[in-house]
């Protein structure tokens, strides 16, 4: 036989009561909030109830620059909270919630994977307890409330091709990028081109992830800007008396869920923003419960170091005021042999077969990536470590080759088998970590706030993707003077770029130099609290590919989900 499917694993799983699990937190039953049994939201009171208590030490888990199929970074960070227990310390693991395009799309889900999973994966991959569709309905209110305001005269003079808000839906679906709305009769609405994105790049799904508090939500709403006046004048959700609606809807949707792993380690799964526009970092609110709740906090940062972990330091903690104690950048053999140039991964398709050939020199030559994610780290003054993914078509000679790259880099690395062999499979690499986050921590945002968008922008192309400069569009030039003028320049930064190479072209591989970044377009996430230059072409809507998850995912007689990864 060979090794079981993800939910074959997940099926097995001896789960724990919700309150032994956070008991395990010395969370008291008072604060949860049950939703059937294996799911329980937390209330937000714990955040003050333990706000009181010792800090654990704070650690996020980062990546290569990953391979179309992903390196393994969910299943990574679980097997490491689950590790923790395999050296005798208590861990809580804290991640994004998977959205349902992706899980019925190509990628599957994101419970983790083999012996490091949360579980119900079933549970987890589909509705949780709702906080997506709550984003969703929230979004969309705020977009009828819009085009009323349109309808009923227009009373804020929004110019109607500045129009900025468009509608949301948690399913891939490339038919509703670009819509025409307020078709039919007078009483239907005024006709506007608009679209839809996926709920993950919901500018209220990175207002979820970044408040810590339902007031500190509300103002958040108010402040989303739908669209400009004539003169240039940003109008607010405020404005058009939408915000309060959808602080209505999304008050409970604020509470992070409590589930736990196939070994019972408590994890916090909330909010799923998305990783190119937006900032690819689960709740802060999570964060401020579970850095209360054992001796370590093992948190996740979307894509590679110079994404999601760029974004975790200088939005997140801004956000929440925590500081990082250490980093891991996970890789694996595949990934560092697809940045040597000599391979071209596809996703969905088999792996190629001169990529899985015993080949330790083709993996340093893409080591250089590896090396520039460790940089990433260390310009924020945080202490990495190498966790080598391990995945059983890997050679010893190659897990040796990235040992020597961390080691030319000073860093630690560890092997890590935590996907076929759970906590213990991973207790070298929990030890390393443990190692790292003991060592004195330097942490410092890479810009500081008030700093010009230009400035901060250019700060991160050069230091972090290791560009010559930036190229600015007109137009882009165009709207970063329009932020500034409305207020906005204090504002971090968070550019959105292809996730498969440090540059912002898709096909460099490596650590690419000689290069600039090109800003076609800014945007303003200005409830969220950043501004996002847009560096090439960006899909804020999938769309299903030949043969995608959907057509697969079914039901038994029993009304047990099947065929989900």
């Amino acid at each position: 036989m060979g090794f079981p499917s993800d939910l074959t694993i997940a099926r097995g799983a001896n789960l724990k009561p919700l309150d032994e699990v956070a008991a395990a937190m010395d969370i008291p039953s008072h604060l949860l909030q049950p939703h059937g049994d294996h799911v329980a939201k937390i209330k937000l009171s714990a955040v003050q109830e333990l706000a009181d208590r010792p800090k654990a030490k704070y650690v996020v888990v980062s990546a290569v620059t990953p391979t179309p199929l992903g390196e393994g970074k969910t299943t990574t960070t679980v097997g490491l909270g689950q590790a923790f227990s395999h050296i005798g310390k208590r861990a809580t693991i804290a991640i994004r919630q998977p959205s349902m395009g992706p899980t019925f799309g190509i990628k599957g889900g994101a419970a983790g994977g083999g012996y490091s999973q949360v579980v119900p994966m079933d549970i987890l991959n589909m509705h949780l307890t709702g906080d997506f569709h709550a984003v969703t309905a929230a979004h969309n209110m705020l977009s009828a409330v819009l085009d009323n305001h349109l309808f009923q005269g227009n009373a804020q003079g929004i110019a109607p091709h500045d129009i900025t808000w468009r509608r949301v839906l948690d399913v891939n679906d490339r038919a509703l990028r670009n819509i025409v709305v307020g078709l039919g009769g007078r009483l239907d609405g005024v006709p506007r081109q608009t679209g839809f994105d996926i709920t993950a790049a919901s500018e209220v799904m990175a207002i979820l992830a970044l408040s810590t508090s339902i007031p500190e939500m509300r103002a958040r709403l108010g402040r989303i800007v739908v669209g400009y006046r004539a003169d240039g004048s940003a109008v607010t959700a405020e404005d058009i008396k939408g915000a309060g609606a959808m602080a209505a809807i999304m008050v409970d949707a604020l509470r992070p869920n409590l589930m736990q792993t196939l070994e019972n380690t408590p994890v916090l799964v909330h909010a799923g923003p998305f990783g190119n526009i937006a900032h690819g970092n689960s709740s802060v609110v999570a964060d401020l419960i579970g850095v209360h709740a054992g001796d370590y906090l093992v948190t996740e940062a979307g894509f590679g170091a110079d994404m999601g972990a760029e974004r975790f330091f200088n939005i997140k903690c801004r956000a929440s005021g925590l500081v990082p104690d250490a980093a891991v950048v996970v890789t694996t053999v595949r990934a560092l042999k697809a940045h040597s140039g000599n391979h071209r991964i596809v996703a969905g398709k088999a792996l190629p077969e001169a990529l899985l050939a015993e080949n330790p020199d083709e993996v340093h030559a893409g080591g250089a990536n590896l090396r520039k994610q460790i940089e990433n780290i260390r310009i924020h003054g945080v202490t990495p470590v190498v966790a080598i993914n391990a995945f059983p078509d890997d050679h010893p000679s190659e897990h040796a080759a990235i040992a020597e790259i961390a080691a030319s880099m000073g860093v630690r690395a560890a092997v890590s088998t935590h996907f076929s062999d759970g906590g213990r499979g991973g207790v070298d690499l929990a030890q390393a970590v443990a190692e790292a986050a003991d060592e004195p921590s330097d942490f410092a945002f890479l810009y500081p706030d008030d700093a010009s968008l230009r400035e901060k922008i250019e700060i991160i192309a050069t230091k972090v993707y290791g560009a010559d400069g930036v190229d600015i569009a007109p137009a882009a030039s165009r709207q970063l003077d329009n932020y500034e003028r409305n207020g906005f320049g204090d504002l971090p930064v968070c550019i959105a770029k292809t996730h498969l190479s440090i540059s912002s072209d898709p096909t460099l591989m490596g650590a690419p130099t000689g290069w600039r970044l090109p800003v076609r377009e800014v945007r303003a996430s200005v409830g969220a609290g950043f501004v996002y230059p847009i560096c090439g072409d960006m899909r804020t809507m999938p769309g299903l590919g030949t043969h995608p998850a959907a057509h697969e995912i079914d039901v038994d007689a029993d009304g047990n989900v099947v065929n989900l990864s």
